[in-house]
């Protein structure tokens, strides 16, 4: 997977671009999601190129309600580059909240 993210902190943290590989694999009626970055020697100059550590994300649904499920995420991201430790943890963490939030948005229209 080759996939980018947009700036944050008004840019002062600039855009950045992830080539992972990933593997899904059905895990106890749900799934589990792995993966890594690659060395990849194509770059684009408008991105900053980010690597995760391996990662996991496990997607499994509750017993006593098949239409919900629980998702539990380990990642850890280097974002490379020359950032300051407190704009790091603040886009993390700003990123992390948008991802649930918009994967809850999603998944609500779809029931």
């Amino acid at each position: 997977m080759r996939y980018t993210t947009a700036g944050q902190l008004w840019n002062i943290i600039s855009p950045r671009e992830f080539v992972d590989f990933s593997y899904t694999v059905d895990y106890k009626e749900g799934l589990l999601s792995c993966g890594i970055s690659l060395d990849w020697s194509e770059k684009r100059p408008e991105f900053v190129r980010g690597y995760n550590h391996p990662c996991g994300w496990f997607c499994v649904p509750y017993k006593d309600n098949a239409s919900q499920s629980l998702l539990t995420g380990y990642i850890q991201t280097d974002l490379r580059g020359m950032l300051p430790q407190s704009a790091v943890d603040t886009a993390m963490a700003s990123t992390l909240t948008n991802f649930y939030g918009d994967l809850q948005t999603v998944l609500q229209k779809e029931v």
